[in-house]
């Protein structure tokens, strides 16, 4: 089982438009809609991806939600969104309403910090009932809204949270997240645009053997990465089979099945 724990997908419209930004140095893999990543989906040979929905704007926290939830799903996960500027009973119930099993927070994006109170709220009621993958580290505009630091302070304040960190929890920050984020309770995704490749991979594997293989999730972050390629990284960093089929799909599929 091969699960992709990170990959952005829009309605058509909406995919080019936020696709359609200045070009920054990461070359696009993929356009962002649902046939694209179906066909990302066939290519890399992946069973699964986890698909994520995010709305900038509390009011578009329904729609997007929808969106997900409606995408097949034999191919995706759908993890939907919650925006503390709605109501932790609006967003709550959107949640349930579509049947979202997840959520993806995207505070360069969103707007809010992952120390704002009102987020508190929503990640206290979420306890032991939703998945919450959360970006960290740089990429724009507001990363010092999600660092490494924030991370460890959300882990201690949320022991009950099933929470994965994407980019192993810094993205462009390998030495800050080796320092404050390597060994803690918390999942982390592999993604790491343009690809795993960048990272040296006595490093990585390093990485993943003081972190632990079991809480370590394959995600590629498509249509910014290839998940192929990530791939073929994590099977060649030398660590035994059991690690490799664990953090290509079988860590996830516990996190997000096991009730």
């Amino acid at each position: 089982m091969i699960i992709d724990a990170h990959f952005h997908v829009w309605p058509d419209a909406i995919a080019r438009k936020a696709l359609a930004r200045p070009p920054s140095e990461i070359k696009r893999q993929g356009d962002g809609t649902e046939a694209g990543a179906v066909a990302a989906i066939e290519a890399a040979g992946l069973d699964r991806a986890v698909a994520f929905g995010i709305a900038n704007d509390p009011k578009h926290i329904g729609a997007a939600n929808r969106f997900v939830a409606s995408l097949d799903g034999n191919r995706f996960v759908p993890f939907g969104t919650i925006h503390p500027g709605a109501s932790l009973q609006q967003n709550l119930s959107s949640l349930r309403e579509h049947g979202l099993r997840g959520v993806k927070i995207h505070p360069l994006f969103q707007g809010f910090g992952l120390d704002d109170p009102a987020l508190w709220r929503l990640l206290e009621a979420m306890q032991g009932e939703f998945v919450v993958t959360t970006h960290v580290g740089e990429g724009g505009a507001g990363s010092e809204r999600c660092t490494p630091k924030m991370l460890c302070e959300l882990v201690e304040r949320f022991p009950g949270l099933e929470l994965i960190a994407c980019h192993f929890g810094g993205y462009r920050l390998l030495d800050e997240l080796e320092d404050l984020v390597i060994g803690l309770p918390v999942h982390l995704d592999t993604s790491w645009p343009p690809g795993l490749a960048a990272i040296d991979p006595a490093r990585l594997r390093a990485i993943i053997e003081r972190h632990g293989a079991d809480r370590i999730v394959f995600g590629s972050d498509w249509p910014m990465g290839n998940p192929a390629d990530d791939i073929e990284v994590v099977r060649g960093l030398g660590l035994d089979s059991t690690q490799v089929s664990g953090i290509l799909g079988e860590n996830l599929a516990r996190l997000l099945w096991r009730n």
